[in-house]
């Protein structure tokens, strides 16, 4: 697991954008594609319009990048809330890409539980998966809520602790709400997973992530421990209250 401390969110999405179109054109120059799975919510946000500024904008070839989400609202896709109408807004509509390769989640049909089924199809479709075979994509980013929470994987849901489906449509009590979301065993399964978190408010659950007892139900972002490199990108207000803080990220 790598750590790395950013000034401010703006440094934060310029170290994340760096490493991005790194892995991107390595994965590209190997197989001639590179899979990513985005994430909702603001940070990421702040990282998909820095990656359509320069100098990043014309450093991946966007046409072959393949797109799909972590994690959706059940919302149509031009909902406010959704996670595919922010990734649109804030980078898809503002690079050349192929929207052919972006998979987003069906948010807006009523069976969640249908809808996570349908999506965990198009991931086998797309990764040509043999029967028991499980896709490592290139690339998945992740948020981290107040709570602890990632992706769509809240405190005390049975979903932290799916093993066999890639995707799962589930009830978060909490919210009130529906959710669609990739499964531990998918995210694990990554080469790569990038943790983005800023803000002071996040200080002591961040502590609690990366220094406490394992806890999975309560914090459900400890539940993500990949078989490929695990890196947080976090800025200096939310990395506050660790015991040991890496040296400071200069991009």
């Amino acid at each position: 697991m790598d750590i790395h401390i950013c000034d401010d969110p703006e440094a934060l999405a310029r170290q994340a954008a760096y490493e991005i179109v790194r892995l991107a054109n390595q994965a590209i120059n190997k197989t001639g594609r590179f899979t990513v799975a985005l994430a909702g919510g603001n940070t990421p946000r702040k990282l998909y319009e820095t990656l359509t500024g320069d100098p990043y904008r014309n450093q991946v070839l966007w046409s072959n990048v393949e797109f799909f989400w972590g994690d959706e609202r059940c919302v149509p896709p031009d909902h406010a809330d959704s996670n595919y109408r922010m990734a649109l807004e804030a980078l898809l509509s503002q690079v050349s890409v192929d929207m052919g390769l972006v998979h987003r989640m069906w948010g807006e049909m009523q069976d969640a539980v249908e809808a996570a089924a349908a999506y965990e199809a198009l991931i086998r479709d797309r990764f040509e998966l043999s029967p028991g075979k499980w896709p490592r994509f290139d690339l998945i980013l992740l948020g981290m809520g107040d709570d602890g929470h990632t992706a769509s994987l809240f405190p005390g849901t049975a979903a932290i602790h799916e093993t066999e489906r890639m995707v799962v449509g589930h009830h978060v009590p909490k919210l009130g709400v529906d959710r669609i979301t990739m499964t531990p065993p998918l995210l694990n399964g990554a080469y790569e997973v990038f943790f983005l978190v800023n803000g002071a408010a996040k200080a002591g659950v961040l502590k609690e992530v990366l220094e406490g007892p394992f806890q999975p139900d309560i914090y459900p972002s400890q539940i993500v421990q990949p078989q490929g490199r695990l890196v947080w990108l976090v800025d200096r207000a939310a990395s506050a209250r660790l015991d040991v803080t890496p040296p400071e990220e200069k991009r």
